[in-house]
């Protein structure tokens, strides 16, 4: 069978070709992914720029240490009633049928768009990330884990972050800039980045909190990407060559020096308990002082 149309190339193509690889969705769409060899090398990382770490969230879909937050688009729920009715529709014809065809592919369509408007914003916002920075940190999340939450599922699944870290990693990566990412243990909201006192409980109804240090007023998600950011350059310090280490490009914090977390262990009941008596503001408290 032959196909006849028009292709709609959105980059030109500089280089030898070396694979294309024909899909198709749901919505009877084609796309032609094309990998060519533009014969220029890989641009070399450093950490000379400016640093950002960014907290995920789900009332805010990104909180960065500079003070900005972007909200959550909550896409899904812009086309949950149209969604519904589609499906609904969908139901009640006959299997087999040419009309149950048609309803599968109204769905489809819908699903489609869902994921273009999620894409869309998560790589709007990853290159506008990528552009302003030099270093990006995040934290380490278990997005499957945090999933089996079946109050929170829905909301986390259809926010996408482990579709946006992995925009941020590869286009890091191409522009010679650092991704790096922070344990998931580490206690990055309760923590004050002024004094590196840590307070022991901060449930997630509490925004705002005073350190009872310093006595300095902080914004929970502003505090923590402040946070990651320090704890993220901590890392890549020690990971340079003048600490003894060979130096290391983005990546896992679990690839290079281990982040300043408590040791972990679980208890009978399989909640993960901290077994480190020195608190992490202390450990790193130490670990400025001894740079100095």
């Amino acid at each position: 069978m032959i196909l006849a149309g028009t292709a709609i190339i959105h980059r030109p193509i500089e280089g030898k070709v070396k694979t294309v690889t024909i899909s198709k969705n749901c919505s009877n769409q084609y796309f032609a992914a094309i990998l060519f060899d533009d014969g220029k090398d890989k641009p070399e990382s450093s950490t000379d720029g400016k640093a950002i770490g960014i907290d995920l969230g789900l009332t805010h879909f990104a909180v960065t240490s500079q003070g900005s937050k972007f909200d959550n688009p909550r896409i899904l729920n812009k086309h949950e009633k149209n969604l519904k009715l589609k499906q609904q529709q969908l139901s009640r014809k006959q299997k087999g049928s040419n009309n149950r065809t048609k309803a599968r592919k109204k769905v489809a369509r819908v699903h489609r768009k869902i994921a273009n408007c999620r894409e869309d914003f998560l790589h709007k916002l990853s290159r506008r990330i990528v552009n302003e920075n030099q270093v990006i940190v995040l934290e380490n999340l278990n997005v499957k884990g945090m999933m089996h939450n079946h109050c929170l599922a829905k909301s986390i699944h259809q926010v996408g972050w482990g579709m946006f870290c992995t925009m941020l990693k590869y286009k890091a990566e191409m522009e010679g800039k650092i991704y790096q990412e922070v344990d998931r243990f580490f206690p990055s909201s309760k923590t004050c980045h002024v004094c590196l006192n840590q307070v022991g409980s901060l449930p997630l109804d509490i925004r705002f909190w005073t350190c009872e240090n310093c006595h300095t007023k902080h914004d929970r998600d502003v505090n923590a990407a402040i946070n990651l950011r320090d704890e993220g350059l901590r890392i890549l310090t020690c990971q340079s060559p003048p600490c003894g280490k060979p130096a290391h490009g983005a990546g896992s914090s679990g690839t290079g020096d281990k982040a300043c977390c408590p040791d972990v262990s679980r208890s009978k009941g399989g909640r993960k308990k901290s077994t480190t008596a020195l608190s992490v503001g202390q450990e790193a408290y130490r670990v400025r002082e001894a740079s100095l």
